[in-house]
């Protein structure tokens, strides 16, 4: 295949997930925006995150089998336009419930993006570069937090609620006009679709995907990896620097700047490292998991406000927890046929994102709890409180990955004594 073809593809394709991060990341620098702009509080804030990643999360599933059955290119589309119409019913919301539906449409759309272009890269670049392409596909599209961050917070600021967010709509309709002219899902034909699936072969092929103890240790390494720099870039990491840590609104937004430009440059290095340490991969994922772990209890533990070098530490450990969920879709393409990508991916995409719904709507309802009444924002105590909550979902995801790593080196030793000598491993 002509490499300026698929590197266009990708390269078009990859701004699809750019603009879903930024439509996703758009309210974790506007929380407290939010907060006076509809009157609520941090639990009500929450439930904006919850809806949002909830349907993000229900649907990877359906997703997966929509992604095998109708393609990449037509899912990009259609959730390209949901994205469009989420941010601009979010600029023109005054009222909780549509505000809800709004971020409720965001998720909707985002979910489909980025599964769809994981089968793209597979499409498109397979054999030895997949796994590159497949970090470099995460880590890029991180890009779209950094437009969500300073530059969004300046218009908000200057211009208003509605202007900022009409604004995101416009960048989503360029993306998806860019998706219509040129994104194609095989080299080989306009559409890589496959007959309707009736009810039993949808359920055989999930089954068969999550069956594969592979499937399921990437699932829980999504889930323990993901979700702390998540729900940090996602809500709570700014009104935690802004509200609990003291500092100006532009000083949070270049932190959360400095945490996606470091995920940029964390990403290749996850991924050279899994592509040449592939039986390293689970001890890869327990160290991003230790890290992150650490510099939290370092944080939280701090007598008062943090020093400067100590949040610049915090936001450059959480940077690598999105490079590190992304080996649990190398699991799943190593452990799966590219027949059932689409299911596998989804299953694992559940993951972190059950971990980041769960995060989100504890911290809310925490600071909620912590925050002595009269005041009208949390305290940094209100903070250390809420954001312990993440030491429960790091024990039990670590658990869940030593579990079902040793389930997969067993079935892998068994598969290969019942094969021939030269069948190719996949490893943990």
């Amino acid at each position: 295949m002509p490499r300026r073809s698929a590197a266009l593809v990708w390269g078009v394709a990859l701004s699809a997930y750019l603009a879903a991060v930024f439509h996703r990341s758009s309210l974790g620098v506007t929380g407290v925006d939010a907060v006076e702009r509809f009157h609520i509080n941090a639990s009500a804030l929450a439930t904006f995150s919850v809806a949002q990643l909830a349907v993000y999360a229900a649907m990877q599933v359906p997703v997966g089998v929509l992604l095998d059955r109708f393609g990449s290119r037509r899912l990009l589309i259609a959730g390209g336009a949901l994205m469009l119409a989420g941010q601009l019913c979010f600029a023109l919301a005054t009222d909780v419930r549509l505000a809800v539906l709004a971020r409720m449409l965001v998720g909707l759309g985002d979910a489909t993006t980025f599964i769809s272009v994981l089968r793209i890269v597979a499409f498109w670049f397979p054999g030895r570069r997949n796994p590159l392409v497949t970090q470099l596909t995460g880590t890029l599209g991180q890009l779209g937090a950094i437009l969500g961050a300073v530059p969004l917070v300046a218009l908000l600021h200057r211009a208003g609620w509605t202007t900022a967010f009409l604004v995101a709509a416009a960048v989503g309709a360029t993306v998806l006009v860019m998706v219509v002219a040129a994104v194609r899902d095989t080299p080989h034909r306009e559409t890589a679709s496959g007959p309707s699936p009736t009810l039993a072969a949808v359920r055989r092929e999930l089954g068969a995907a999550w069956a594969q103890p592979g499937t399921r240790l990437g699932l829980w390494t999504h889930f323990v990896t993901q979700f702390s720099g998540a729900v940090f870039a996602l809500l709570w990491g700014y009104p935690f620097l802004v509200q609990g840590q003291k500092l100006s609104p532009t000083a949070a937004a270049s932190l959360l700047t400095l945490m996606t430009v470091a995920t940029l440059l964390s990403g290749p290095v996850i991924a050279h490292l899994c592509a040449r340490h592939p039986y390293r991969r689970s001890a890869l994922v327990f160290a991003i998991t230790g890290a992150t772990a650490t510099i939290w209890t370092v944080v939280l533990a701090w007598p008062g406000r943090a020093p400067g070098w100590l949040l610049v530490t915090l936001v450059l450990v959480l940077a690598v927890n999105g490079p590190g969920s992304m080996i649990g879709f190398d699991y799943a393409r190593t452990f799966n046929p590219v027949s059932r990508i689409g299911s596998a991916a989804g299953i694992v995409n559940v993951g972190g994102f059950v971990a980041s719904i769960g995060l989100v709507l504890a911290v809310g309802v925490v600071l909620d709890l912590a925050t002595p009444g009269g005041r009208g924002t949390p305290d940094l105590a209100a903070f250390r409180w809420a954001f312990g909550v993440q030491y429960a979902l790091w024990a039990l995801g670590a658990v869940q990955v030593l579990r079902w790593r040793n389930a997969a080196r067993r079935r892998h030793a068994a598969e290969r004594a019942a094969t021939a000598p030269a069948a190719v491993p996949a490893t943990s």
